[in-house]
């Protein structure tokens, strides 16, 4: 029985090891994106478009929708992405 418990705690430290890599990457691409925003962001007053768009958040949102294969829900990435966007429009 200890053996299986061994192993499944091993299991778990492996998964979340993976998980650490996985939120690293995640990290690494907010950032690229926060980049990107930033860039779109200094164009924007050249061509007299505002800051905020609410067309192209809804963009972003069915975006998201057609690539999302789960396990989590539209509304799960609607929600997180939601944050993203408060916090980019805040920089």
């Amino acid at each position: 029985m200890a053996d299986h418990t061994d192993e499944i705690q091993q299991n778990i430290a492996e998964l979340r090891a993976q998980i650490d890599q996985v939120d690293c990457r995640i990290v690494k691409l907010i950032n690229e994106r926060a980049e990107l925003a930033l860039k779109i962001r200094g164009l924007k007053p050249q061509v007299n478009w505002g800051l905020y768009d609410p067309k192209r958040e809804e963009q972003i949102f069915a975006q998201l929708s057609s690539c999302n294969d789960g396990p989590l829900y539209d509304d799960n990435l609607r929600e997180i992405y939601e944050a993203v966007l408060r916090v980019m429009k805040e920089l």
